[in-house]
């Protein structure tokens, strides 16, 4: 491919409005209406091209060119935050950044769990329905129906004289079996 001439790499504003751009490939006559830059230091100024021209330029230009893979590397690292420097959670003040918002939400009241704690996550339908069965994972279908059948016996409500404390935890029983039911089906 040809270089551009000199006086073609045009800044955004050095060239007045009212002239038209030629296409800076040499020999080209069109008009020069699509910008590339001009190299990866100077992104702020353009080669001026047509459109077949500027298609030519593009598939040539490599911004890495010339660069080592450590240099590449630290390039799309620096990219990934916006070429703004950054720092680790809970580096500033007095309690670590993810105690501040985890407190607002209450998931730790009695304050900052502190460094390694594993992250709270919350529970899942199929673990709030085994937690009201008083099952814990891993569990069988066969286990689950099991459970069922005891807490139906221990909390009817002719078991327990129309006890209305009991008569809602079976309706949560039910509830949690008829999902578990669904999950294992």
């Amino acid at each position: 491919m040809a270089r551009p001439t000199p006086e073609a790499i045009n800044g955004p504003f050095e060239q007045p409005p009212s002239r038209e751009r030629v296409c800076a490939f040499d020999g080209c006559r069109s008009a020069g209406i699509y910008r590339a830059p001009v190299a990866r230091d100077r992104l702020n100024d353009y080669y001026w091209f047509c459109l077949d021209h500027v298609r030519e330029y593009n598939k040539a230009w490599d911004y890495f060119a010339g660069m080592s893979e450590d240099e590449i590397e630290l390039q799309r690292r620096n990219d990934t935050v916006w070429q703004r420097p950054s720092w680790p959670l809970g580096q500033f003040g007095e309690r670590s950044v993810r105690a501040r918002i985890f407190d607002r939400f209450g998931f730790f009241p009695e304050g900052d769990p502190g460094p390694g704690a594993a992250p709270v996550r919350p529970m899942t339908d199929e673990q709030k329905a085994l937690a009201v069965l008083e099952l814990r994972e891993p569990v069988t279908f066969a286990d689950v129906k099991t459970r069922y059948k005891t807490l139906v016996k221990k909390l009817h409500p002719d078991a327990n004289g129309g006890d209305r404390e009991a008569e809602e935890r079976l309706k949560g029983v039910n509830q949690a079996y008829a999902a578990l039911k669904t999950s294992f089906a």
